[in-house]
C-alpha cells in the first residue's frame, strides 16, 4: 500500500515530474488565515505540504521562519491547534501528504506516544523533527515508525561518507537535503552542486530526495528538481505572507492569495521542466 508520502512520489516518479513542497508555519499570522492557505495549497500546486510547529527557538531556521514561529505562537497557536487544523484539512482533502516540522521540545512535553497517536488520527503522515538525531532514535523515530507515520531527516552538505548511513538509517518517506550550510533562507543554492550531492544520496538509498533552503524562484525550483526528486519552498512563501500584514501582524485580504500566487509560480517553473524533459 505505502504511506501518502511514498505514493505521492511514486505517481511524480511516473509524471516525470519533481514534487513540490511548500512549508508554512500553522498559525501563522492566525489561525484561521493559516487554515484557509494551508487548505488552498494543493489545488495552487504543493503535492507535499510541510507544516511549521511553532516553537519558541527555531535554531535551524533563518529569520524569516524565526519571525513566523513568534507570530504563531502570539496568537495562541498550540500543537494542539496545529492538529486541529490538519483534522480540519483532511474534511476535503484526503490524498496530500502532510508533514510537520519542527523541534523535539513540545513533542516531548506533550508527550510522544500521545502525540503521535492524535497525530495519526488526524491524518498526519509523516515527521521532520530537526534536532534529535539518529543516535536518539528511540526517543521519537523508531516510536514514530511504529505508529506508521514516516520519519524525514535532514542530510546536509557537511554530511561525509561516514555520517550518512547514520543519516538514512530508520529514515523513511524521502530524505530532505539541505542544499546549503546554514539557516534556512540566507543564501541560494548552486545546483550543479546540490545535483552532485543528491547523486551521492542517491547511492545509498532508493528513497526521494527532496531539496530545501534557498530556493525561491520557479526558476531556482526548475533547475534544481532537474537533479533531484522534490524541491522545498519555506522561506519565501513566509516572507510573502509576512509583506501582507499591517503594522499590527494582522492580515489583509490579499495575503493568502499572495502566497498562493507564488506557490501556483513554483509549481509552473517544474511543470515547464516537466515539459522540457519530454520532448
Amino acid at each position: 500500500m505505502g504511506t501518502r508520502i511514498e505514493k505521492r512520489f511514486s505517481a511524480l516518479r511516473n509524471e516525470g515530474r519533481g514534487a513540490l513542497v511548500t512549508f508554512t508555519t500553522a498559525g501563522d499570522p492566525d489561525y484561521e488565515t493559516s487554515l484557509e492557505l494551508l487548505k488552498q495549497l494543493p489545488g495552487a500546486g504543493a503535492d507535499v505540504v510541510e507544516l511549521g510547529m511553532p516553537f519558541s527557538d527555531p535554531m535551524a531556521d533563518g529569520p524569516a521562519i524565526q519571525a513566523s514561529s513568534q507570530r504563531a505562537l502570539k496568537s495562541g497557536q498550540t500543537m494542539k491547534k496545529t492538529l486541529q487544523m490538519v483534522r480540519e484539512f483532511r474534511k476535503q482533502d484526503t490524498d496530500t501528504p502532510i508533514v510537520l516540522m519542527g523541534y523535539y521540545n513540545p513533542i516531548y512535553v506533550y508527550p510522544v506516544q500521545s502525540f503521535l497517536a492524535d497525530c495519526v488520527e488526524a491524518g498526519v503522515d509523516g515527521l521532520i523533527v530537526v534536532d534529535v538525531p539518529p543516535e536518539a532514535d528511540d526517543e521519537l523515530c523508531l516510536p514514530a515508525l511504529e505508529a506508521g507515520l514516516n520519519f524525514v531527516r535532514l542530510a546536509t552538505p557537511t554530511t561525509d561518507a561516514k555520517r550518512l548511513p547514520a543519516v538514512l538509517t530508520n529514515t523513511s518517506g524521502f530524505v530532505y537535503y539541505v542544499s546549503i550550510a546554514g539557516i534556512t533562507g540566507t543564501k541560494a543554492p548552486d545546483a550543479s552542486e546540490v545535483h552532485a550531492h543528491v547523486a551521492n544520496i542517491k547511492k545509498k538509498t532508493d528513497l526521494p530526495v527532496a531539496v530545501g533552503f534557498g530556493v525561491k524562484t520557479p526558476e531556482q525550483a526548475r533547475a534544481i528538481a532537474e537533479g533531484a526528486d522534490g524541491v522545498v519552498v519555506g522561506s519565501a512563501l513566509v516572507e510573502a505572507l509576512r509583506s501582507t500584514l499591517d503594522e499590527n501582524g494582522k492580515p489583509g485580504k490579499e495575503t493568502v492569495g499572495k502566497v498562493v500566487t507564488l506557490v501556483q509560480g513554483l509549481a509552473d517553473g517544474l511543470a515547464k521542466r516537466e515539459t522540457a524533459a519530454a520532448k
